[in-house]
């Protein structure tokens, strides 16, 4: 790693996740070099669980140091209180995978490192990686895949495209066809504060009341364009190799499947992800590890 770079692995995670997430955490003990730290940012109400996984390196940070004393969570009675939900009298309310994106956003302002690599927690690293990767010279790296939004089926990345464009105050009809969603991806913290303060400048409000304005958006989205669209790349190279090997989609994956993923993996990726949706016996990845 480049002299004096410091860099940061960034986790939103929940209760639902802690097994995957101690596995990644396993992992990242084994095969991750080049990082200062690991922060792990959970619900206050996941606090007390997720200090079990809290180590020299490690640290947990409660998303009430994070985002505004307004927005609160309280069990959803529409999923008979086996969820949570985040009310307020400012926004509509948010499912956990819109405040996890928050989580992420607003940690840059209290982070102390240049870079923040952000990881989830359903991520399991399979070979030594080195967090120097994410930098070239003074540039740090930033996943975009060209042309990407052509490829997709419609998940609503469009209109997430489209929200980022209006929160960023782009020229309406301004659109991108490039992807810049992935798993284990860098942000400069830098760019991410001056993102936050444009967005404050533009609307005249709290950041996280403009980007969560419609809850149909993507906090990947919205940093990919600021950088390419507003900042014109500066401070920035591209890279369109994602370094995670990520199944989306599926109902359970048995140790054929996983045998199977891994095989898939390009020789660049150093990880794979598997939704936190999909059934999967974590033993098997846990043996890989050790």
């Amino acid at each position: 790693m480049a002299a004096g770079r410091s860099v940061a692995i960034v986790t939103p995670s929940y209760a639902g996740d802690f097994d995957r997430c101690r596995l990644l955490c396993e992992s990242m003990d084994r095969f991750v070099s080049g990082f200062d730290r690991h922060y792990l940012l959970v619900a206050g109400h996941d606090v007390e669980r997720f200090r079990a996984l809290e180590s020299d390196r490690r640290v947990v940070v409660d998303e009430r140091d994070l985002l505004p004393a307004w927005l609160h969570a309280v069990r959803d009675p529409t999923v008979f209180f086996k969820r949570h939900i985040w009310l307020s009298t400012r926004l509509a309310p948010l499912r956990g995978w819109h405040v996890q994106q928050l989580r992420r956003i607003a940690f840059a302002e209290k982070a102390e490192q240049e870079v923040l690599v952000y990881c989830d927690s359903d991520v399991v690293f399979l070979k030594p990686f080195d967090c120097g990767a994410f930098w070239q010279g003074e540039k740090v790296r930033l996943y975009r895949r060209e042309g990407g939004m052509s490829t997709l089926v419609d998940l609503g990345h469009r209109q997430w495209s489209t929200n980022a464009g209006q929160t960023l105050g782009l020229p309406a009809g301004q659109n991108t066809e490039h992807d810049y969603i992935t798993t284990l991806i860098s942000w400069r913290r830098d760019s991410v504060v001056g993102m936050l303060r444009h967005i404050e400048t533009l609307h005249g409000k709290p950041w996280i009341r403009a980007v969560a304005a419609d809850r149909r958006f993507s906090e990947c989205i919205l940093y990919g364009r600021y950088v390419d669209e507003v900042l014109a790349g500066s401070g920035h190279f591209h890279d369109d190799r994602a370094l995670c090997h990520v199944l989306w989609f599926g109902r359970e994956l048995d140790t054929g499947g996983l045998e199977k993923l891994i095989a898939e993996m390009e020789p660049y990726q150093v990880a794979i992800g598997i939704q936190s949706f999909i059934e999967t016996d974590l033993e098997p990845l846990r043996r890989m590890i050790r």
